[in-house]
C-alpha cells in the first residue's frame, strides 16, 4: 500500500466504483486488515441499495397523459392561437424533459425525486430502512458524551453543525453515521424513545431547493418531514403517523 492513507471519502467512492484502479486496490488491501472500514463499506452499500430500490420505482414511471405534448396542443387548439401554442408546446416540452429526469409532483413541489428536498426525504427513508432495524451496530458513533460525534457532523457536513436534544419530546440521541447519498455525504442521527421506537434525521447540503418549507412525505410505512434553510437539507422519519412526528420535526426545526 502507498503512504497515503484511506480516508472516508476513498471507502465512499470505493463504494461509488469511483477510483482509479491502483487506489481501489490499496482501499481493498485496506479493507482486509480493518474490520470498522470494512463493516462501514458494507453499510455504505447497504444504504445504497435501499435508496435505489426507493428510487427505482418513481423512474420508471410513465409521464402523465395530461402532460402528453400531443394531449396539451389538441385540448387547446380550439381556444388558442398559433404563437400561443408555440408557447404552451415550449412549455409542455420543458414538462416532459423534467419528467424524464424520473417523477413528478411530491406533495406540492414540481422537482422529480431525484432533486431536491423530495430526494432528501427519500434519502432519509432509505437510511432508516438500512439502519433502524439493525440492532447490533445502528450508529457509526455513539452519543457518549464526548465531542466525537459533534466532530464528524462539523467535518461531514461543513462549520458549526448542531445536535438537536429530543429528550423533550420523549427520544434520547443513540448516535450517528456519514451516510452516502446520490447528492454527497449525509450526516445521520437516530433517536430512541423508551417504547424502543427509533426515528432517523439525516442532514446535508444542498444544491436544489435550499430553501423550502417543511412538508410531508411518505414511503411505504415511513413517514417524514423534511425542508431547507439557507443551503441545508434536513428530514426526520420514522415509521410512526406522521401527526405525530410533526411536533418533533418542529423541536430539530427549532434548534437548528
Amino acid at each position: 500500500m502507498n503512504g497515503r492513507p484511506i480516508t472516508e471519502d476513498d471507502l465512499q467512492a470505493f463504494v461509488d466504483d469511483a477510483l482509479a484502479p491502483e487506489r481501489r486496490g490499496h482501499v481493498s488491501e485496506y479493507l482486509l486488515t480493518n474490520g470498522d472500514a470494512a463493516a462501514r463499506v458494507a453499510a455504505y452499500r447497504e444504504q445504497a441499495a435501499a435508496l435505489r430500490q426507493s428510487l427505482d420505482p418513481v423512474a420508471d414511471e410513465p409521464v402523465p397523459s395530461r402532460l402528453n405534448l400531443e394531449n396539451i396542443a389538441a385540448a387547446h387548439h380550439a381556444t388558442t392561437s398559433r404563437p400561443g401554442l408555440l408557447r404552451l408546446a415550449a412549455a409542455a416540452a420543458v414538462l416532459l424533459a423534467i419528467g424524464a429526469t424520473g417523477g413528478w409532483l411530491t406533495k406540492g413541489y414540481m422537482l422529480p425525486p431525484t432533486e431536491g428536498v423530495a430526494a432528501l426525504a427519500l434519502e432519509a427513508s432509505a437510511s432508516y430502512g438500512a439502519f433502524a432495524a439493525d440492532r447490533l451496530r445502528p450508529v457509526e458513533v455513539r452519543a457518549d458524551g464526548s465531542d466525537t460525534l459533534q466532530q464528524l457532523a462539523s467535518a461531514t457536513l461543513g462549520g458549526s453543525v448542531a445536535i438537536p436534544d429530543l429528550g423533550a419530546s420523549g427520544y434520547r440521541l443513540m448516535g450517528g453515521r456519514v451516510v452516502p447519498t446520490t447528492h454527497g455525504a449525509g450526516f445521520m442521527l437516530m433517536y430512541d424513545d423508551d417504547k424502543g421506537h427509533r426515528i432517523v434525521m439525516l442532514a446535508r447540503r444542498m444544491l436544489v431547493d435550499q430553501n423550502r418549507p417543511m412538508f410531508a412525505s411518505t414511503a411505504g410505512d415511513v413517514n417524514g418531514w423534511s425542508w431547507a434553510k439557507d443551503g441545508m437539507g434536513y428530514s426526520i422519519v420514522g415509521s410512526i403517523p406522521a401527526e405525530n412526528l410533526h411536533p418533533v420535526a418542529d423541536v430539530v426545526r427549532s434548534q437548528i
